[in-house]
């Protein structure tokens, strides 16, 4: 028997089949194609082609698990009715062994907040407003150990969000406020006010293994590391490691959603900030990785 993980080969999950497979855990990974199977046995787990649409596949491997982390998503339309689907097979082939279900929520559901918990009142952007009803039904399920970890903006090893400031367009400042006139600039999402609650990538896959080990049944953690710069710091970091001194201007809440779209625009206009302490606290989690400004000045996202 092994833990069942979705979405292996994915950026969080792909983190996480690592630490387990360093801690001498056995891992079935669902993986999509003969392709990735090869990339997971070569790391040491053991594959099992399928889609997360195919419930009677989920069903059956989560029958046959030890537990089943869940970090998988198609990340668009199909969402809501895909991760329903999935719920509804997991808890399926779970029900009334008491083993584990770690299930990934988002921190963006709880919208605005200068001091975000668990406890905090749901108040979604459109991107994630599908979230609450079906992580109602996880922590509500009986005879299964579920919990829903909320990550903040994910980073590490130059991938994920943190490439919308580095790569954002730049632009030429015209006037002496924040340098000589034709002096480039990297502009900013939104006017840079706003703060992002952040966690590194292998800080939060030791919060889902912890989770999956020793957290009670129907709880709730926010996968953040306790740091929330504002994006205006991040964009200066990001410049700085671009070669343009720091220089950073500011864009209109029109001009992100006509970049990024408007649903993912929203999101990162969200101003948010969160210590994540109950993690630490129940379960001793110790996140310890290099703050996102450090990797945008001089880590993986520079140069």
């Amino acid at each position: 028997m092994s833990i069942f993980l979705t979405g292996a080969t994915g950026f969080v999950g792909s983190a996480i089949l690592r630490h387990l497979l360093d801690q001498g855990r056995e891992v079935t990974a669902l993986v999509r194609s003969g392709e990735k199977a090869a990339i997971v046995a070569g790391l040491g787990a053991k594959a099992v082609v399928g889609d997360i649409t195919d419930t009677p596949l989920l069903e059956e491997q989560a029958r046959q698990s030890d537990g089943v982390i869940h970090v998988a998503s198609p990340g668009d339309e199909t969402s809501a009715a895909i991760d329903d689907a999935l719920v509804t097979a997991v808890l399926a082939g779970l029900e009334g062994s008491d083993k584990p279900y770690v299930h990934t929520g988002g921190v963006w559901v709880l919208g605005n907040g200068s001091d975000l918990t668990e406890r905090s009142p749901q108040n979604p952007p459109a991107i994630t407003a599908w979230r609450g009803a079906i992580e109602q039904r996880v922590l509500g399920a009986e005879g299964v150990k579920t919990t829903l970890i909320m990550p903040g903006i994910v980073y590490g090893y130059g991938q994920g969000i943190p490439n919308s400031i580095v790569q954002a367009p730049r632009t030429t400042v015209v006037s002496g406020e924040t340098g000589a006139a034709g002096e480039s600039s990297l502009k900013l999402i939104g006017s840079g006010e706003q703060h992002w609650t952040t966690v590194h990538v292998d800080d939060l896959a030791e919060l889902y293994i912890l989770a999956f080990d020793l957290a009670a049944a129907g709880s709730s953690y926010l996968g953040v590391g306790g740091d929330s710069p504002t994006v205006e710091e991040l964009g200066q970091a990001a410049s700085t490691a671009a070669g343009l001194d720091g220089r950073v201007s500011p864009s209109t809440d029109d001009e992100t959603y006509e970049l990024l779209g408007q649903p993912f625009g929203e999101a990162l206009l969200l101003d948010q900030q969160a210590a994540g302490s109950a993690a630490r606290i129940d379960l001793g989690w110790e996140p310890n990785g290099p703050s996102l400004l450090d990797e945008l000045r001089t880590g993986s996202y520079a140069g």
